[in-house]
This record gives structure tokens, C-alpha cells and sequence, in this order.
């Protein structure tokens, strides 16, 4: 299978979402990277437990893309080997009375993971400058000062909101969270052709709405927005991932190989090491409980 190399991946410069690749040839058959998948989720596990012991970094996992693109199913595939106790997910909706009662990113910043766990962030803040901005009349339940109506909302409001997102990352990637910020990048044919296989499936019905086709019909204005976020936003302490999102098990692959490659480089993250006296004393706890 090919080896890639994370940083063919990582936004480290201006783009145009249309030059960004959405299919990525593995050069493999699906069961071997279905195969290599679940190595690469084994080892993060592992990384993970480590984590979880050392208690000096978390880790914020942030995924996005269009209605379709995969994401429920990277994050399945992608963490089913871990710990339960060392990961947290958080799907967000549509903002609920209380979360309008403060400003957007509260809800996000109560759902940071603590020093030692992973945070899954499914959809993230940056609805707050996708869909907001798509739809910008949604904004008005925000109850915002000097935001009126819609024509209060111009371009100076959300390089506000970009500058506020990149502070609030800058901040929590300074106090020890490592940030991975993915977009899966799935094309249009590719999720009309995910549209009709919900429809054509009788237990694929459910996952069907009527509003994905009326969003369907805003795919320029959310390439246009996603591309705006990512050129805006993606620093070298939180980079934004293109994820080529069209083949499911390769866009899962990529992720993982992405985390995995990444937080290895983290020589301190280790499992504390026993104080002398317990260490001192192992062979007698060990034939304490071998003699009971």
C-alpha cells in the first residue's frame, strides 16, 4: 500500500477548495486498508492509555464537511479500539434556548476535553462561520448587540468571528490540547450518489431529511465558506486536513495515519513512572498476592 505523508494533507498555504483533491488512490484493495486501519487505531489506542496516564495533554478532534461526507462513520471506524474512559464525543446541533443565551463558542468551550482524553468535536464551532454564514438569518436568534438584522451582518463581523476562533484555539492549544482539524472533502456527484443510496435502501430511509437536498442547493456558497474558514484559520498550532472523502476506508485511513503519525512525535507522552518505594517493593506485592 502507499505510504503517504501527512503533510500532503495539511493546509499550510492559501487554497482554492476547488484544486483540493477529493479521491486519493491508496494503491490497495478495500480489506487491506480496512486491515491496516485497525493497526493504526490499535497503536493510537495505545498512545491514548499513555495519555491518559501522563495527564499533560488532551487532544481535540475536530471534524467537518458536507451532509453525507462520512464523518459519523470515520469517527466509528477510526477510535473503536479505544478506551471508553479516555474519550469524549460531541455531535452539535442546532443551539439549544440556553446556548443562546450566551455568546457561540460557550457551548463548545464546556465540551473541551481534559488534560488526558481525546475530544471528538462532530460538526464544531465552525458552524458558527459555515452555516451561519450560508444562512445568515439564523443569527438573529443570537441576540447579539448591534446585530439587528441581516444587514448588520458584513464582512468586518466575521473576520471578528475568524479572529475570536483563532484566539480561542490559540489559548487552549498554548495550555496543553493538541488540535486536529479535518475536512472531509467528498465531491458533489460522489454525495448526490450517497443521497440516492439513502433513499434506494430501506434501512438507509432514516438517515434521509428533505433539508439536505434544500442545502444541497447552496454547494457554491459552502465551498466558498469552507474555503474562506480553512484560509483563515489554519495555524500551525491547529492546521486545517484535507481529507479526500469520496472512498470512505481511504478517508479513515488518512485520518488515522494523520493522529497517529503526529502525536508519536511526542516523546513526553509516557505512563508515569511507579515512585522508588513501590517499584522498590514489586517481587513483595507480587508474592503477597502469589502465597494468598
Amino acid at each position: 500500500m502507499k505510504d503517504i505523508d501527512i503533510n500532503d494533507f495539511k493546509i499550510s498555504k492559501q487554497i482554492d477548495i476547488k484544486d483540493l483533491p477529493t479521491s486519493y488512490d491508496l494503491d490497495e484493495k478495500e480489506k487491506k486498508i480496512e486491515k491496516k486501519l485497525r493497526k493504526v487505531s490499535e497503536d493510537l489506542a495505545e498512545i491514548q492509555n499513555a495519555m491518559y496516564a501522563h495527564g499533560k495533554y488532551a487532544v481535540l478532534f475536530c471534524i467537518q464537511g458536507m451532509d453525507t461526507a462520512g464523518k459519523d462513520s470515520l469517527i466509528r471506524e477510526v477510535f473503536k479500539e479505544f478506551n471508553v474512559r479516555g474519550i469524549v464525543a460531541h455531535s452539535f446541533k442546532t443551539p439549544t434556548d440556553l446556548e443562546l443565551k450566551h455568546d457561540y463558542l460557550w457551548r463548545h468551550i464546556k465540551a473541551l476535553p481534559a488534560r488526558g482524553k481525546f475530544g471528538i468535536f462532530n460538526r464544531t464551532h465552525y458552524e458558527n462561520v459555515l452555516v451561519t454564514r450560508v444562512h445568515p438569518q439564523y443569527l438573529m436568534s443570537e441576540n447579539m448587540p448591534d446585530i439587528t438584522s441581516v444587514e448588520d451582518v458584513d464582512n468586518a463581523f466575521w473576520e471578528k468571528r475568524f479572529n475570536e476562533i483563532n484566539n480561542f484555539e490559540k489559548h487552549i492549544a498554548d495550555n496543553g490540547t493538541i488540535i486536529f482539524k479535518f475536512f472531509l472533502n467528498i465531491s458533489k456527484e460522489e454525495q448526490k450518489s450517497r443521497l440516492l443510496r439513502r433513499l434506494n435502501k430501506p434501512n438507509k430511509n432514516w438517515k434521509f431529511s428533505p433539508d439536505d437536498l434544500d442545502e444541497r442547493e447552496h454547494w457554491d456558497s459552502y465551498q466558498t465558506c469552507y474555503e474562506d474558514a480553512i484560509n483563515k484559520t489554519s495555524k500551525p498550532k491547529a492546521p486545517w486536513y484535507n481529507i479526500p472523502a469520496d472512498d470512505k476506508p481511504t478517508a479513515r485511513y488518512i485520518v488515522a495515519k494523520i493522529l497517529y503519525d503526529t502525536l508519536k512525535e511526542y516523546k513526553d507522552i509516557r505512563e508515569p513512572e511507579l515512585a522508588p518505594e513501590l517499584k522498590a517493593n514489586i517481587d513483595t506485592y507480587k508474592a503477597q498476592l502469589e502465597n494468598e
